[in-house]
Protein backbone atom coordinates (compact mmCIF):
# COMPACT_ATOMS: atom_id res chain seq x y z
CA UNK A 1 0.00 0.00 0.00
CA UNK A 2 2.93 2.77 1.08
CA UNK A 3 5.50 0.81 -0.90
CA UNK A 4 5.85 3.57 -3.66
CA UNK A 5 6.67 6.15 -1.28
CA UNK A 6 9.08 4.38 1.31
CA UNK A 7 10.70 2.85 -2.24
CA UNK A 8 10.96 6.55 -3.51
CA UNK A 9 12.56 7.90 0.09
CA UNK A 10 15.32 4.78 0.23
CA UNK A 11 15.96 5.13 -3.14
CA UNK A 12 16.43 8.99 -3.10
CA UNK A 13 17.98 9.17 -0.06
CA UNK A 14 22.19 8.18 0.20
CA UNK A 15 22.77 6.53 2.54
CA UNK A 16 19.36 5.19 3.69
CA UNK A 17 18.94 1.46 5.07
CA UNK A 18 15.06 1.31 5.19
CA UNK A 19 11.90 3.27 5.91
CA UNK A 20 8.35 2.01 7.07
CA UNK A 21 5.50 3.10 8.24
CA UNK A 22 4.79 2.26 11.94
CA UNK A 23 2.13 2.58 14.13
CA UNK A 24 2.75 4.39 17.91
CA UNK A 25 1.89 0.82 19.48
CA UNK A 26 5.31 -0.24 17.28
CA UNK A 27 3.77 -2.06 15.05
CA UNK A 28 5.18 -1.49 11.61
CA UNK A 29 2.55 -1.45 8.63
CA UNK A 30 4.67 -1.72 6.10
CA UNK A 31 8.85 -1.58 5.17
CA UNK A 32 10.84 -0.77 2.30
CA UNK A 33 14.59 -2.16 3.42
CA UNK A 34 17.73 -1.20 0.66
CA UNK A 35 18.87 -5.10 1.19
CA UNK A 36 22.41 -4.58 0.51
CA UNK A 37 23.25 -2.33 3.59
CA UNK A 38 20.68 -3.97 5.75
CA UNK A 39 22.81 -7.13 5.68
CA UNK A 40 25.94 -5.42 5.93
CA UNK A 41 24.99 -3.45 8.96
CA UNK A 42 24.14 -6.59 11.05
CA UNK A 43 21.51 -4.52 13.18
CA UNK A 44 18.09 -5.36 14.10
CA UNK A 45 17.12 -1.94 12.94
CA UNK A 46 12.67 -3.85 13.16
CA UNK A 47 13.60 -4.47 16.87
CA UNK A 48 15.14 -1.08 17.84
CA UNK A 49 11.99 1.21 15.80
CA UNK A 50 9.52 -0.59 18.03
CA UNK A 51 11.56 0.75 21.03
CA UNK A 52 12.01 4.14 19.53
CA UNK A 53 7.95 4.32 18.62
CA UNK A 54 7.97 4.34 22.75
CA UNK A 55 10.60 7.37 22.75
CA UNK A 56 7.95 9.22 20.09
CA UNK A 57 4.95 8.31 22.21
CA UNK A 58 6.84 9.89 25.24
CA UNK A 59 8.07 12.86 23.11
CA UNK A 60 4.58 13.33 22.08
CA UNK A 61 3.12 12.94 25.46
CA UNK A 62 5.75 15.32 26.62
CA UNK A 63 5.00 18.12 24.51
CA UNK A 64 1.18 17.97 25.28
CA UNK A 65 1.96 18.38 29.01
CA UNK A 66 4.73 21.05 28.17
CA UNK A 67 1.80 22.89 25.96
CA UNK A 68 5.03 22.94 23.21
CA UNK A 69 3.03 22.32 20.88
CA UNK A 70 3.18 18.86 18.66
CA UNK A 71 6.01 17.22 18.05
CA UNK A 72 6.65 16.57 14.21
CA UNK A 73 10.19 14.43 13.87
CA UNK A 74 12.19 13.08 16.50
CA UNK A 75 16.01 11.85 15.71
CA UNK A 76 18.01 9.53 17.07
CA UNK A 77 21.88 9.44 16.38
CA UNK A 78 23.77 6.78 17.40
CA UNK A 79 27.10 5.41 15.95
CA UNK A 80 26.07 3.17 13.16
CA UNK A 81 22.65 3.95 12.49
CA UNK A 82 20.66 7.48 12.21
CA UNK A 83 17.25 6.77 12.73
CA UNK A 84 14.66 9.77 11.46
CA UNK A 85 10.92 9.34 12.66
CA UNK A 86 8.22 11.90 11.37
CA UNK A 87 4.89 11.65 12.62
CA UNK A 88 2.52 11.14 9.76
CA UNK A 89 -0.71 11.56 12.16
CA UNK A 90 -1.64 11.04 15.41
CA UNK A 91 -1.39 6.96 14.88
CA UNK A 92 1.46 6.63 12.64
CA UNK A 93 4.67 8.15 11.94
CA UNK A 94 7.35 6.93 9.13
CA UNK A 95 10.96 6.05 10.51
CA UNK A 96 13.94 5.94 8.28
CA UNK A 97 17.10 4.31 8.90
CA UNK A 98 19.72 5.84 7.83
CA UNK A 99 23.98 5.51 8.03
CA UNK A 100 26.07 7.93 9.49
CA UNK A 101 27.88 8.99 6.43
CA UNK A 102 24.44 9.24 4.95
CA UNK A 103 22.65 12.48 3.80
CA UNK A 104 20.65 13.76 6.44
CA UNK A 105 19.22 16.65 5.27
CA UNK A 106 17.95 15.01 2.30
CA UNK A 107 16.68 12.17 3.88
CA UNK A 108 14.48 14.75 6.59
CA UNK A 109 13.35 16.41 3.43
CA UNK A 110 11.86 13.24 1.95
CA UNK A 111 10.30 12.43 5.18
CA UNK A 112 8.46 15.88 5.46
CA UNK A 113 6.87 15.75 2.02
CA UNK A 114 6.18 11.86 1.97
CA UNK A 115 4.43 12.16 5.45
CA UNK A 116 1.20 14.11 3.63
CA UNK A 117 0.92 11.17 1.13
CA UNK A 118 1.04 8.84 3.78
CA UNK A 119 -1.33 10.13 5.50
CA UNK A 120 -4.40 10.50 2.65
CA UNK A 121 -3.73 6.98 2.42
CA UNK A 122 -4.49 5.82 5.99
Amino acid sequence: MFSEHLKAIVDQVDGAIACSVMGFDGIAVETEPREFTQAALDVDLQAAWVEFANLMSQAKATAETLKTGKVAELSVNSERVITLLRVVNQDYFLVLGLLPTGNYGKARYALRVTAPKVAREL
